[in-house]
């Protein structure tokens, strides 16, 4: 994998409309200074800019004999003759390729050079604020630089710091406690652990609780933002593991923390999916809708799960590295599995809406099966609720959030 960063991207992109600007400010015409320009490219700032320059560039790859993956447009995929596969992913300006061969890696890189001026940061180590190392065993995921900017940003480096992200504890109400003084700095603080969680999804559940609050955040709410951050403290070298890895199988685990709001008592429900050893997808999210019963939660989960599944499962079609085995949802819930094969409908399912129930055709068709897998090793609970000490760090290994390789350590 290599990584290519196209300066100045959106200057590339061609107008559609007629739009006109002021001579800029040094550049005016002497004598001709109530004249306008016509714009024929477009400028950083303009509206349209960012639209026309992804034109510009699926104009480009098309023109080069690529395929725009119809799940992900920024993807784009190309077939040799000789069965050689290029695979290229876009963002804004940053581009990752990928090829079956070093020659024709090389050839791609030609060609792009040639139609856009751009700066060549191989091999692939740094892309959007992740540092990707590589190490005898796969590939090791980290935001270290990152999560200490927050400490420090949080004023928080003195702190001492603790096992868990957040307690076993009911959940925080909205109404709860005296309002905090600062609502600005609580937005900004949860909107940087976001970002965070693309390496760490251990934090994933307790930074999605407390982004519930940040419309009118309490001291309570903030006491729980600053153990997330104290946990980080404690954590700040883990990352995301990845291994090379034979099996292409789709394992997937998901929970639901029924009536778990205290304020509208809707439930929680997380899942995460692996593709052979390697972690792939994972989620945190309130339910939008009141469920009646912890199964009806449950299979709503599973429902969650199957959509991303399926999503994920034509992605990897469309690079040609297709499932050949069924996709396994492990649920802790046996009466949830049950209503995921049973094709009649009854009495306690009438009030589903029938969107969810596309749970039943992919088990009909035998594309997914529904597994029934025991709480104890339930990996989704860390996406659902506080946990144990001893349990959260089971699960957290399970999902390969581990400390650096030892070749890696102190890097």
């Amino acid at each position: 994998m290599v990584l290519k960063s196209i300066k100045t991207a959106f200057l590339n992109g061609e107008l559609e409309e007629e739009i006109y600007m002021k001579q800029p400010e040094g550049f005016v015409v002497p004598g001709k200074e109530r004249k306008v320009c016509k714009l024929v490219k477009s400028l950083y700032g303009l509206k349209q800019a960012p639209k026309q320059w992804h034109a510009k560039f699926d104009q480009t790859m098309l023109a080069n004999g690529f395929k725009i993956n119809e799940c992900d447009k920024c993807v784009y995929i190309k077939n040799t003759q000789n069965h050689e596969v290029i695979d290229i992913l876009l963002y804004v300006d940053d581009i990752i390729l990928t090829a079956s061969s070093d020659a024709l890696r090389q050839s791609i890189m030609t060609m792009l050079s040639s139609e856009f001026a751009m700066k060549d940061l191989v091999p692939l180590n740094y892309f959007l604020g992740i540092v990707v190392t590589r190490h005898v065993g796969g590939l090791f995921l980290s935001q270290r630089k990152y999560a200490a900017e927050i400490i420090e940003r949080a004023r928080m480096s003195s702190y001492k710091s603790i096992s868990t992200p957040v307690d076993t504890k009911p959940k925080l109400s909205a109404a709860a406690g005296v309002p905090y003084e600062d609502p600005t700095r609580y937005r900004s603080l949860v909107g940087a652990l976001q970002y965070l969680t693309f390496t760490r999804p251990d934090i994933t559940y307790a930074i999605q609780h407390v982004c519930l609050f940040m419309h009118d955040p309490r001291i309570e709410h903030m006491n729980a933002l600053k153990r997330i951050i104290r946990y980080i403290q404690d954590t700040l070298d883990y990352g995301l593991h990845l291994y090379p890895s034979s099996t292409s199988t789709l394992v997937s685990y998901t929970d639901a923390y029924w009536g778990g709001c205290l304020d509208t008592r809707w439930s929680t429900s997380g899942y995460c999916m692996f593709l052979g050893n390697n972690l792939l997808s994972w989620s945190s999210k309130r339910q939008p809708t009141l469920s009646r019963s912890s199964v009806e939660a449950e299979y709503i989960g599973v429902a969650n799960v199957i959509s991303e599944s399926c999503w994920i499962y034509n992605l990897l079609l469309e690079i040609h590295r297709p499932i050949q085995k069924t996709t396994l949802v492990y649920c802790d819930n046996i009466s949830a599995i049950y209503l995921s094969e049973n094709l009649v409908q009854h009495q306690c399912t009438k009030h589903i809406d029938m969107e969810i129930h596309f749970v039943r055709e992919k088990v009909a068709r035998g594309q997914v099966r529904v597994l029934h897998v025991p709480s104890r090793y339930q990996i989704a609970d860390i996406f659902t609720k506080g946990l144990p000490r001893i349990l959260f760090d089971d699960f957290r290994a399970s999902l390969s959030v581990l400390g650096p390789p030892a070749s890696t350590a102190g890097v």
